[in-house]
C-alpha cells in the first residue's frame, strides 16, 4: 500500500503519468497499474482521467492528504530506527527564499558540527514554491517569510527580523547618504527579483506605500545577477540587511538604511506539520531555536 500511495504522490508533484512514473523507477504501465490497484483497494476513483494527466477526483484530494500524512511518518519511523543503529546520517533537503540562501549558514554549519554524517541539499525556490515543495515531501524543511502571506499547516520557527537597505555605488546617486527614504528610490535605476518572489511583493508594497510605481530598469530570480550589476556602479538594488552585509562589504559598495516607513518581515524555518519528525528534521529543529534563543 505505501508505495501506491508514493505514487499518488508523485502523480501530485509531477502532474504527468509519464515523469512521476520515472520519478518513482518504475515504467508507466507499471505506475499506472498501481494507481488502478489503489483506486480498486479503496473502491472509488482517485484520478481524472483522459488522454493526459486532468487532476484528482474529490476523493482523490482528500486520499492525497492521507497520503501525505502516512508516507511522511513511515518515513519519519524508519529514519528514527535507523538513527538508533548508527547515529544520525542521510541528506537534509531545505528549500529557501533566495534572499535567506546566504544566512543559512547560519543553521548548517552548527548541525553539522553536531552530526558531521549529515549531508545537505540546499535549493533556491518562490516562497509557494517552498510550501509546495515541503507539502509533496520534496524538500525536509523550509526557510520564507512567515507573516506576510499565509504559510499553510506548518510548523514555524521564527529566524530572525528582516529590514532593508540600499545597496549602491558609493559615487552613484544616494549614495553619500547615511539613510533614505523610500520615497527618494524613483531617482535611481532599480533591479529587482522578479515579481515571483515574494521579497519582490514586499518591496512593491512599500514602495507604493511612499507613493512610487516603479519599473526596475531589470529584473531577475537571482541576488547574484542584482549584485553584479550593482558592482557596476550603474545599478542600485534593494536587498535585506543580513544579505547586504554579506554583499556590501567593499570599498566600492554601500549599504545604506531606508527608513520612512521601517517595516521588519520576519523570516523562519518552517517543518512539516506532524508527529513525530524525523530525526535529521528534529535535529534541525533544536538548530533553530537555539539561534533563535541566541538572538
Amino acid at each position: 500500500m505505501i508505495d501506491k500511495l508514493e505514487y499518488l504522490l508523485a502523480l501530485a508533484r509531477e502532474k504527468n503519468f509519464g515523469r512521476a512514473a520515472e520519478s518513482c523507477g518504475v515504467t508507466q504501465p507499471s505506475f499506472s497499474a498501481g494507481i488502478r490497484s489503489l483506486e480498486e483497494a479503496l473502491g472509488m476513483p482517485l484520478v481524472e482521467r483522459s488522454s493526459r494527466f486532468r487532476g484528482f477526483t474529490p476523493e482523490g484530494e482528500r486520499v492525497l492528504e492521507w497520503a501525505r500524512r502516512i508516507v511522511g511518518d513511515v518515513h519519519a519511523m524508519r529514519a528514527d530506527i535507523g538513527a538508533l543503529k548508527r547515529g544520525l546520517s542521510g541528506l537534509l533537503r531545505i528549500a529557501a527564499i533566495p534572499t535567506t540562501l546566504a544566512t543559512l549558514t547560519e543553521l548548517t554549519t552548527p548541525y553539522r558540527a553536531c552530526h558531521p554524517d549529515v549531508r545537505f541539499s540546499i535549493q533556491s525556490c518562490t516562497s509557494n514554491e517552498v510550501l509546495r515543495r515541503l507539502d509533496n515531501f520534496e524538500v525536509d524543511a523550509g526557510v520564507t517569510y512567515v507573516d506576510n502571506e499565509p504559510v499553510g499547516r506548518a510548523r514555524i520557527i521564527p529566524l530572525y527580523q528582516e529590514r532593508y537597505r540600499l545597496l549602491t555605488s558609493a559615487d552613484a546617486p544616494l549614495g553619500h547618504r547615511d539613510r533614505v527614504r523610500w520615497a527618494e528610490l524613483g531617482q535611481i535605476p532599480l533591479c529587482l527579483l522578479t515579481p515571483d518572489m515574494q521579497n519582490r511583493r514586499i518591496l512593491d508594497r512599500l514602495l507604493h506605500s511612499a507613493g512610487l510605481e516603479i519599473q526596475p530598469t531589470l529584473e531577475s530570480n537571482s541576488i547574484v545577477v542584482l549584485v553584479s550589476h550593482v558592482q557596476t556602479g550603474r545599478w542600485a538594488c534593494i536587498l535585506p540587511e543580513k544579505l547586504a552585509r554579506i554583499f556590501g562589504l567593499t570599498k566600492k559598495l554601500r549599504t545604506i538604511p531606508i527608513v520612512e516607513p521601517e517595516e521588519l518581515f520576519t523570516v523562519g524555518l518552517i517543518l512539516p506539520d506532524r508527529d513525530p519528525l524525523s530525526p535529521l528534521v528534529t535535529a534541525l529543529a533544536q538548530v533553530a531555536r537555539q539561534k533563535n534563543h541566541e538572538v
